[in-house]
């Protein structure tokens, strides 16, 4: 087990209706980096992950979002699945718990349809990334630069486009959330 992420805590903002894979693989490879992993949720209790169209398991929650604080971690993890960033869109917390990630120059990793929610937070403009493909024209009428690549990284913010990117997903994201240490991270903000 590597520690390259030591010292570093993650969270990770979703409710039910998450692609299940799309937490489960990335959390289990920052925790195999050493990072301190959270669920964070507007939800209290457990969230219900999906296999695609069917129901999946259920996650427990560490920390609400009403508890949770930005500054507490070091980077940011969105996951895909349609209802899951559609829910947290629409949730002004959320909005704004994602918002701080970008004011404080955190770094921010986002699946497939995870980029839902940084349209909400306004923090996609001038920035080149990737998505489902369904996100495109969201993504470009909010500014971003739209592109079909297995994982992109721009300025911190590591986007991929489906399940099957997972493995390159995890490597850059780990590689992101890896290049400043905390402090430097909190001292930025």
């Amino acid at each position: 087990m590597t520690s390259i992420l030591s010292n570093r805590k993650v969270a990770i903002l979703a409710t039910d209706g998450f692609e299940q894979v799309e937490l489960t693989q990335p959390k289990q490879a920052l925790e195999a980096a050493g990072a301190q992993v959270h669920i964070v949720s507007p939800k209290s209790d457990s969230v219900e992950g999906w296999n695609h169209f069917d129901k999946g398991d259920r996650f427990p929650v560490d920390i609400s979002l009403e508890q949770a604080n930005p500054s507490d971690y070091d980077a940011l993890m969105l996951p895909g699945g349609v209802a899951n960033p559609d829910q947290l869109r629409i949730q002004p917390q959320a909005v704004q718990f994602i918002k701080a990630f970008f004011e404080a120059g955190k770094p921010v990793a986002a699946i497939c349809h995870g980029s839902w929610t940084l349209i909400e937070a306004e923090v996609v403009k001038g920035r080149t990334l990737t998505s489902w493909p369904s996100l495109k024209t969201d993504l470009k009428n909010a500014g971003a630069n739209w592109v079909d690549q297995e994982v992109v990284v721009d300025r911190g913010l590591v986007t991929s486009r489906n399940p099957g990117d997972i493995p390159a997903f995890n490597r850059k994201m780990v590689e992101e959330f890896a290049k400043s240490s905390p402090e430097e991270q909190r001292r930025s903000a």
